[in-house]
């Protein structure tokens, strides 16, 4: 796709602006939501609004992605750099594919690794079920799915609701909220059940 176009679209699901970069715990975390969602670029020289404004140290943008890169993520990712000018000024590309060892954590600034999922143009904390599907897709495990009352009764609901939390799943069937998340992991690895993100809630959908 062409760039100016891209940059006339606005930030999204796979791609994020940013005028410098200022921070290698907050760069890692933009990445670690594209490599474990379907990948994204970063724009580097463009401000939120689309202004390309240009990058003046290159040198440095390209050592503080790299670092983020390699020592604020976990497992380590390797950013693919490109240089574009527009009028004289230079945007840097950073493509981050999809990557095949989800989940990447990142360092936060409190010292501690957290999973983090791409939702619109922001970058998500995963919660446990989330990361879960996203550790046991990547082992490529198959689900063998036994039906017992609890899947039942939560397809069930589903049929009258639309949506499903995982705090109304406890209520609905009276149990611990591990046990009901092995069973939403599960549902969604075979693919019955989708899970829906957003800044607020976490909440589930038959297929």
């Amino acid at each position: 796709m062409n760039l100016k176009r891209q940059i006339f679209e606005g930030e999204g699901v796979s791609l994020d602006f940013k005028k410098t970069i200022t921070s290698c715990e907050k760069i890692a975390k933009t990445m670690v939501s594209f490599a474990n969602n379907i990948g994204g670029r970063l724009l580097i020289g463009v401000l939120d609004d689309g202004t390309i404004k240009g990058v003046k140290a290159e040198d440095e943008e390209r050592y503080m992605i790299t670092k983020a890169a390699h020592f604020f993520t976990r497992p380590a990712l390797e950013p693919i750099f490109e240089e574009v000018y527009f009028d004289d000024k230079l945007v840097l590309i950073v493509d981050i594919p999809e990557s095949d060892e989800k989940p990447h954590y990142s360092l936060a600034e409190d010292g501690k690794w957290w999973v983090y999922i791409r939702v619109k143009d922001k970058s998500v904390l995963a919660s446990k079920v989330v990361v879960d599907v996203l550790k046991r897709s990547a082992e490529d495990k198959g689900v063998l799915i036994e039906y017992s009352s609890k899947e039942k009764a939560l397809l069930e609901h589903l049929d009258k609701e639309e949506r499903i939390t995982v705090k109304e799943f406890c209520t609905l069937l009276n149990i611990g909220r591990r046990r009901a998340q092995r069973i939403l992991v599960d549902l969604v690895l075979s693919g019955i059940l989708r899970v829906h993100t957003t800044e607020k809630e976490e909440f589930y959908t038959a297929s």
